[in-house]
């Protein structure tokens, strides 16, 4: 049985500068620390301020200020700010804010795409009105890519020509909010010449499922963020199985999250599987298991 799960989502509210008030969500962090001493990391980027030890591991620690273009802490500011320990697309990153505000629930239909006029460079994947202030919800995985470009680079997958010919045969469609993602995704893809459709919000995403069902070109597998301004990935799926009309694609939650809670979400609202960012072996894999089932 199907279980609509709660929007209701937990973000940690903190400062970068000033009054303005940035946001995560509270299932990419392990724990938040005060300030400490750092090992310096040579010919890091100047936003990687050294590496703390956390439970017995080296984790690097990011200026998130300096990271997003914001004037660097003073080594007096870094003594009052605090350091937020992040499990991240199967990895663990520290961020030095300036001040930790506060934990609320919010509920992710409320939270609104950012300004197209922002651009492509900006670090923010959602605004939310918290009683009048306007919350600015962090693009973390452009942040990551910004400070470490490397991780952009998408491997190379060695699939057989049945593998790739079966593939190319599917409507497959791509939704995520951050663009470092959807290029991801699109790279894994166009390095296979598979074809795809791709789309930035959940909203979209049911529409085009929708569409494509009323031409009789159903989509065949969906691959979703799950943290997403206004309809995000457990309810774009939980309203995909609700819909008997629909012929039902293979569902593929794909998300930073590493959280055993985000996995167990997915599969109370029907998705097939659920995969952590960002590994596209795993992903073409996933895609073709999709495959087995649409025969």
């Amino acid at each position: 049985m199907l279980t609509k799960t709660k929007q209701a989502q937990k973000l940690l509210l903190f400062r970068l500068s000033g009054t303005r008030l940035f946001g995560i969500g509270t299932l990419k962090i392990r724990e938040i620390l005060p300030f400490m001493r750092l090992s310096k990391l040579p010919h890091s980027h100047h936003a990687v301020i050294g590496t703390a030890m956390f439970r017995g591991s080296a984790v690097p620690v990011i200026d998130m200020a300096a990271a997003v273009g914001h004037p660097p802490l003073t080594p007096d500011e870094q003594a009052k700010a605090s350091i937020i320990i992040t499990d991240i697309q199967r990895q663990e990153i520290g961020f030095l804010v300036r001040g930790v505000h506060q934990i609320i629930e919010a509920d992710w239909k409320h939270v609104m795409p950012p300004p197209k006029a922002l651009g492509d460079r900006a670090f923010i994947t959602g605004l939310l009105d918290l009683e009048g202030d306007i919350i600015q919800l962090l693009d973390v995985e452009l942040l990551l890519a910004k400070v470490y470009p490397e991780s952009l680079h998408v491997e190379d997958v060695a699939l057989t020509d049945v593998q790739s010919e079966t593939l190319k045969a599917l409507n497959i469609l791509l939704v995520d909010d951050s663009q470092v993602a959807r290029k991801q995704l699109s790279d894994a893809l166009d390095s296979k010449d598979i074809s795809y459709q791709v789309t930035s919000n959940g909203d979209d995403a049911l529409q085009i499922l929708l569409t494509n069902d009323e031409l009789n070109k159903p989509i065949d597998i969906l691959v979703s963020d799950i943290e997403m301004p206004g309809l995000d990935g457990y309810e774009l799926t939980f309203n995909l199985r609700d819909n008997s009309a629909v012929k039902q694609p293979y569902v593929i939650l794909h998300t930073s999250l590493n959280s055993e809670m985000s996995l167990s979400y997915a599969n109370q609202v029907g998705a097939n599987e659920a995969l952590t960012k960002f590994d596209a072996k795993e992903l073409l894999q996933a895609m073709l298991r999709g495959a087995e089932q649409a025969r």
